[in-house]
């Protein structure tokens, strides 16, 4: 596993009067980023922590008293360490845990880097950046993406452009 950090939300703006702030969640709910307390690169200590009933959540940070202060936070993200994140069952994975990983072929051919990871419904889908700069995307399933690990991700040579 690579030495990551990763964002579980991002402040989008004031929430009322009273300093809370409205939180985009990047993750499974106000559920899952309710088990920390402090985040990487800030300041900020949660004090408390609700869904927003519109995929979002509502948050207040003790350093922050006024609307005035929840303001000046719009666009602070909220990372953690990656080792912190509850350990995965086999065949699952972190988005954060494939960008950047080199791809190859399962033909031995170096394909490029994954750059993102996207689900537009049917499932994930990795994007992959040639050396060339051009891109093309595989879905995230077993028979186009037959193996990978922390070191590479390993796509099915039909599916490579």
């Amino acid at each position: 596993m690579r030495d990551l950090s990763v964002t579980l939300a991002a402040v989008t703006g004031a929430h009322g009067v009273t300093g809370e702030v409205r939180l985009k969640l990047f993750g499974e709910g106000a559920g899952a980023l309710k088990r920390y307390r402090a985040f990487c690169d800030s300041t900020l200590t949660v004090v408390s922590l609700r869904d927003d009933g519109k995929g979002g959540a509502i948050a207040r940070f003790a350093e922050v008293v006024d609307r005035t202060a929840a303001e000046k936070l719009r666009g602070t993200t909220l990372t953690v360490p990656r080792a912190s994140l509850p350990p995965l069952a086999e065949g699952e994975y972190y988005y954060a845990d494939l960008i950047g990983l080199p791809v190859v072929s399962t033909d031995g051919e170096a394909l490029g880097e994954c750059i993102a990871v996207d689900n537009f419904g049917a499932g994930d889908v990795i994007e992959v950046r040639k050396p060339d700069g051009k891109k093309f995307m595989v879905p995230m399933k077993a028979e186009a993406v037959p193996e990978w690990d922390d070191a590479r991700i390993v796509i099915e040579a039909g599916w490579a452009e």
